[in-house]
């Protein structure tokens, strides 16, 4: 029985009991239950009981005491509880217990999905480096966290897209084409300008492409070059994304609302709504209106607009192009944005409270990491990934709420002991297959039979109470928007597992011993497990192994 199928019993319980009077109370549509704290509270529990007392009129034990006899005859359900001031522990048969790991094993990928967020359509923009270096260590907990967003908020049935806003307009991309140039010249890197042998890389790729650059007029040369190395950089930041597992939808250009003329437009569209206003030859928009500490200039007095006028064009973009709920997450010296852009909602006639959602990430500290040597002065995302992996960098991000400073050990990371928490789960995983190989050898084969009220060992409650609730942690990590939940899971379901293996044998002792339906049903239960440790990782954008 799972948690879905133990909900619809009780809520038919409570049906039963109103439909014979026993109860006056509304039958709510759906009913929550949870794994209780204590193994010996049960295998569920719920408090029902606590919410319906008041519109029933009677005390929330009584409530209580009432479905409990009504859900004791309950098919599957070998024990109901009542307890403390009217909590419901119920404990399920073995067999009914058990049936969950064919169930897991027949889903397969799809144990886990729900539908907690259907109906949502998001867009989700994260990262958002400018294109004028490589990507790097600041940009590494944002393309983790957000990309698992991504898959968690999808896995509970919203409609999501994940954008990338490419900064490619304004003053930094002068200075980068630059600086680019002066390296084609072999001069020095200009005042402001970004250093970093990368640069130079840029330059010979831009060389290679126009020898003549160097020889044309200041203003041509540097058009030629910005365009010749924003388009290098920019491939390059796709490709260390795609290394990352992270896989964009959309990556959409300032440059080009400067070039549509969706900023002017912008403004205009927001002097519609009545927020925007003239002052000392400058265009303003009155965020004050909705809790920003200052009013904003769209349009500077010499007609140039700012930063903050792109930033209201790309939003109105994302209305346009039919994202109602916009989830930003940014980086930890973005805290400013939050009242700004929550402005911009709500003088775009959103709700800053429904329409936008903003998050920030605080940020990360790896030791023992050294300096890129191509940019000089920062850790790039590359040089993380060959050095300790994309698996273990993810996981280890993903462990941890994004508004809490981090800091990680690369060498702990790279470390394949049971004390580095990714290798812990995904040698879970590699020890599941290595089962599943040896048991096949053995003769063991899960279409052989399956017999759940076999399954009565303490481990073996344990761990199907454990897989139960894989479901209900993928939804509240999509709802929250906090993937640290399903790593932690993970890591109490790989804990259960090694019990459960050092206790149950899935193979026959000896060789000569008959393979029994005790064997064959642990199987189910091992494979239900690997599957979801696989389904889990997967969220996290992690592998999931089959040897280490």
């Amino acid at each position: 029985m799972t948690p879905e199928e133990l909900s619809v019993a009780i809520r038919s319980a409570l049906s039963q009991a109103v439909a014979a009077s026993r109860l006056s109370v509304e039958v709510p549509e759906e009913v929550r239950v949870e794994r209780p704290k204590q193994k010996d509270h049960g295998d569920w529990s719920t408090n029902l009981a606590l919410q319906l007392a008041k519109g029933a009129g009677m005390p929330p034990r009584e409530v209580a005491t009432i479905l409990a006899d009504a859900l004791s005859a309950t098919d599957g359900i070998a024990r109901v509880d009542v307890a403390g001031p009217g909590f419901l522990n119920i404990t399920l048969d073995a067999a009914s217990a058990g049936e969950l790991a064919r169930s897991i094993v027949e889903q397969g990928a799809a144990y886990g999905t729900n539908d907690a967020s259907a109906g949502h359509v998001i867009n989700l923009e994260y990262i958002s480096a400018n294109p004028t270096g490589p990507l790097h260590l600041g940009h590494t907990r944002w393309a983790a966290l957000g990309d698992s967003m991504v898959r968690l908020l999808r896995a509970a049935g919203a409609q999501v897209t994940a954008e990338y806003y490419i900064n490619d307009a304004g003053a930094q991309m002068d200075k980068f084409a630059a600086s680019v140039l002066a390296a084609a010249k072999g001069e020095p890197t200009p005042e402001g300008g970004y250093p970093g042998a990368y640069i130079g890389d840029l330059a010979a790729t831009v060389m290679a492409a126009r020898p003549d650059v160097v020889t044309l007029e200041h203003d041509e040369a540097i058009e030629v070059t910005r365009d010749l190395a924003y388009a290098a950089q920019l491939q390059e930041i796709k490709d260390t994304l795609e290394r990352f597992g992270v896989h964009m939808d959309v990556w959409f250009s300032e440059k080009a609302l400067h070039d549509g003329g969706a900023v002017g437009q912008a403004v205009d569209r927001l002097r519609e709504q009545v927020h925007v206003f003239d002052k000392d030859g400058a265009v303003w928009l009155r965020t004050t209106d909705f809790t920003d500490d200052k009013d904003r200039v769209l349009i500077r007095a010499d007609g140039v607009p700012t930063y903050f006028a792109a930033d209201a064009a790309y939003y109105l973009s994302k209305n346009d192009r039919g994202f109602p709920e916009k989830l930003y997450l940014l980086g930890a010296d973005h805290h400013g944005y939050i009242g700004r852009l929550k402005a911009i909602a709500a003088c775009a006639g959103d709700d800053p409270e429904v329409n936008i959602e903003v998050r920030i990430g605080q940020l990360v500290n790896l030791g023992g990491a050294r300096l890129s040597k191509r940019a000089g002065n920062i850790i790039e995302l590359n040089d993380l990934i060959g050095w300790i992996g994309s698996d273990a960098i993810r996981y280890s991000l993903a462990r941890y709420p994004a508004d809490s400073p981090l800091s990680l050990d690369g060498e702990e990371l790279r470390k394949r002991t049971n004390d580095n928490p990714v290798f812990y789960v995904q040698y879970a995983h590699a020890r599941t297959a290595n089962v599943a190989r040896l048991a096949a050898e053995d003769g063991v084969h899960r279409q052989d039979g399956f017999a759940p009220a076999l399954l009565t060992d303490e481990t073996e409650a344990a761990l199907l109470a454990t897989l139960a609730d894989y479901p209900r942690v993928v939804a509240q990590a999509a709802t929250l928007r906090e993937p640290h939940r399903v790593a932690r899971y993970l890591e109490d379901l790989a804990a259960r597992y090694h019990k459960w293996y050092d206790t149950c044998r899935v193979r026959p002792l000896n060789t000569d011993d008959p393979v029994t339906d005790t064997h064959r049903t642990r199987l189910w239960l091992n494979d239900a497990t690997g599957q979801v440790l696989a389904n889990g990782l997967g969220l996290l954008g992690v592998s999931a192994p089959d040897r280490m």
